[in-house]
């Protein structure tokens, strides 16, 4: 079969590989679709270690050519989760799969989504309902991140919820936010960002920079948000959501954080008596939830899909991650036939 192969960091050839076979308890899936992250940019650039040669790629949806012992057929569209665990660990029995401490990541971890196949454990394979394009459908992936996040803090139907940061999470996080019925207010620097935000939900957005925690405030009648989600991963946004909240509420910190160190107004989280939620990855449980909301049109994901790039275009559409573009969203790689 045809790969795109990382031989080492920033080289990338197209080669023919051997065709996986699937063991038992797994499928065989014909990628047709598959999307493009931050965590592929820092395997192809070495900041996230791998053994070479491996095959990238996390965000996936195809046809299954396989089934083996499943209840799929040859045929059925499906989504990938490419979260792997063990089932067996401490965190596995509890029930926090997520936090497997023997999980591995398809497609850095072992070989993944930028080829003609995968195999895949039958458990983690999703049929798609017809009204879902398989186009769109690796965002499916994207999204079962900001659900199971969401799950970690509770937001009620006329709640403020500031999003900060409207990039495709962030745009996620306001549809998710509004079908739970909050008003929802999205700040972010990007004019193309927030008009698309105003598009999908967002009731209120606002500029980033220094008069964005006035404005939330004026907006939210001078207390503060009552929940504040943080996209961006980025310590000075960290601090003004702090500043947003209001006393009593809840910081979800979705963007993940590398910076050893960094200001914070740490009286303020005393002095409010904020929560603090982090959230991780995604359970195969959330799989099934969010293709629900896609096909009952509460999420939408076709206006977060900015560029389409066949898979052989895959090095150059991983340096598009790294442009300077306000309008750039999702990339999504056609495998063809």
């Amino acid at each position: 079969m045809k790969a795109m192969l990382l031989t080492a960091p920033g080289e990338l050839v197209r080669d023919d590989v051997a065709r996986p076979g699937p063991d038992q308890g797994q499928l065989l899936v014909r990628v047709t679709h598959s999307g493009i992250c931050g965590t592929d940019y820092k395997i192809f650039n070495g900041s996230i270690p791998v053994q070479y040669p491996r095959i990238m790629g996390h965000e996936m949806a195809g046809e299954v050519v396989d089934p083996g012992s499943s209840a799929l057929r040859s045929g059925d569209r499906v989504i990938v989760d490419p979260q792997l665990y063990c089932r067996t660990c401490f965190h596995c029995r509890i029930g926090q799969t997520h936090l497997c401490r023997n999980g591995m990541l398809i497609g850095r971890d072992r070989d993944g989504g930028f080829a003609e196949y995968v195999t895949v454990p039958a458990s983690h394979a999703f049929p798609l309902p017809a009204s879902v394009e398989t186009s769109v459908a690796p965002l499916i992936q994207v999204l079962t991140t900001c659900l199971h996040a969401q799950r970690q803090i509770d937001i009620f139907p006329g709640e403020f919820v500031v999003v900060l940061g409207l990039g495709v999470t962030g745009q996620l996080h306001v549809q998710l936010a509004k079908a739970r019925g909050a008003t929802v207010i999205g700040v972010t620097r990007s004019a193309d960002k927030r008009a698309l935000a105003e598009t999908l939900g967002a009731d209120i957005t606002i500029p980033g920079g220094d008069d964005a925690v006035a404005r939330v405030r004026e907006a939210t009648e001078g207390r503060g948000a009552d929940a504040i989600i943080e996209t961006t991963g980025v310590v000075s946004s960290l601090s003004s959501a702090i500043h947003m909240a209001r006393s009593g509420g809840r910081l979800l910190l979705f963007g993940i954080i590398t910076a050893k160190e960094g200001a914070l107004p740490f009286y303020d989280l005393y002095f409010k008596e904020l929560a603090l939620i982090n959230a991780r990855v995604a359970k195969s449980e959330d799989y099934p939830a969010s293709i629900g909301l896609v096909e009952r049109g509460q999420v939408k994901l076709e206006p977060l899909v900015s560029d389409v790039k066949p898979l052989e275009d895959l090095k150059a559409a991983i340096g598009m991650l790294g442009s300077d573009s306000s309008a750039r969203m999702k990339i999504i790689l056609e495998h063809g036939k």
